[in-house]
């Protein structure tokens, strides 16, 4: 069954469109929000009003670049969620719209599974069944992927995400937005065993990140006390004792699950997934574990539309729409489909 999908991603700071042909990504456009920068952090209403900004020429530039005009789509994609409401409504309002005009079905896609299913964007592929560590701002999950449409999570985080935890320390030492990025490259200048983090202990496979937050800015504060330059004497060192900390959380729980469910099929995504800290530790522990191992290329990490076009086209081969009565979920979750 053909199909040219063109599919819209809108779910926090990043407007982006894509369009997919018979599950081949033709293009994948995408415009960032700078406005955020000087607050630290992503505003949600500020999100909101930039992709009622961006939303119509990044749509219009995926179909002038893909070479595809709106009569040869055959569906509208769209993220439902999770993600922030006033983002998701934006995004979500447009391609009902899109589809509604064009008489042609409406997909919603759930954001976290779109980051899993980046991996068939581009081969290799991963087998099933295999395990995809989602490490996001918004996210922390080890997901048991079935097939292309039946995920299970098998763990997530209890309070924040990892992702969370590397731009809010980022922040305390004074680094700027997006901290995550910035405190990955000075790791890789420093020691990571020069300082000591505390590791959540959660049972089972879940994950904590709020306790090593609250632990480094202890840290620091008794130790500005007795140098009050150590943070700028000591950045690097810092950045590389957090960063070892926080990706040891992650692989302690990565192989209890390929362990519990002996499988050897091993993949990451989410905006985290970039980070080479993690990527570096993952080479290492295929080699231990005897894994095959997916890292999504760079652009497919951060929130973009060909995730979501990908999503979409299996929904669509499986006849999966949606009424365009459909509401947003901001804490939608992987399995859901309603």
């Amino acid at each position: 069954m053909s199909c040219t999908i063109l599919a819209i991603e809108s779910s926090c700071d990043e407007t982006s469109a894509a369009v997919i042909s018979d599950g081949k990504i033709l293009n994948n456009i995408v415009a960032t929000q700078s406005v955020h920068e000087k607050y630290g952090g992503v505003v949600p209403e500020l999100a909101s009003r930039a992709h009622q900004q961006h939303l119509i020429p990044v749509v219009a530039e995926a179909l002038r670049t893909s070479g595809v005009s709106k009569k040869d789509l055959t569906a509208v994609a769209f993220t439902r969620g999770p993600g922030l409401m006033g983002a998701l409504l934006v995004g979500g309002s447009f391609a009902k719209a899109f589809a509604y005009a064009l008489n042609i079905p409406l997909i919603e896609v759930n954001h976290m599974e779109a980051h899993v299913l980046a991996h068939f964007i581009e081969k290799p592929y991963p087998e099933f069944p295999f395990i995809c560590l989602t490490v996001s701002g918004g996210h922390t999950q080890l997901v048991l992927v079935k097939n292309h449409l039946n995920m299970e999570v098998l763990g997530e985080t209890s309070d924040d995400a990892v992702g969370e935890a590397f731009d809010k320390i980022a922040k305390i030492l004074g680094l700027p937005y997006p901290g995550g990025p910035h405190l990955d490259r000075l790791a890789g200048k420093g020691n990571p065993k020069a300082y000591s983090f505390p590791l959540s202990d959660m049972k089972g496979l879940a994950f904590s990140f709020s306790g090593i937050k609250t632990a480094v800015l202890y840290f620091l504060k008794e130790n500005i006390k007795q140098e009050p330059d150590f943070i700028a004497t000591h950045l690097e060192d810092i950045c590389a004792s957090v960063q070892f900390t926080l990706v040891k959380m992650l692989m302690q729980k990565l192989v209890k699950a390929s362990r519990e469910h002996q499988i050897l099929e091993v993949a990451i995504a989410g905006g985290v997934s970039a980070n080479s800290g993690l990527r570096n530790t993952l080479k290492e522990a295929a080699l231990e574990n005897d894994w095959q191992i997916y890292l999504p290329k760079l652009e497919y990490c951060t929130d973009n539309a060909a995730m979501v076009a990908m999503a979409a086209h299996y929904k669509y081969r499986a006849g999966i729409f949606c009424d365009l009565d459909i509401s947003p979920l901001a804490k939608m979750k992987i399995g859901y489909h309603g």
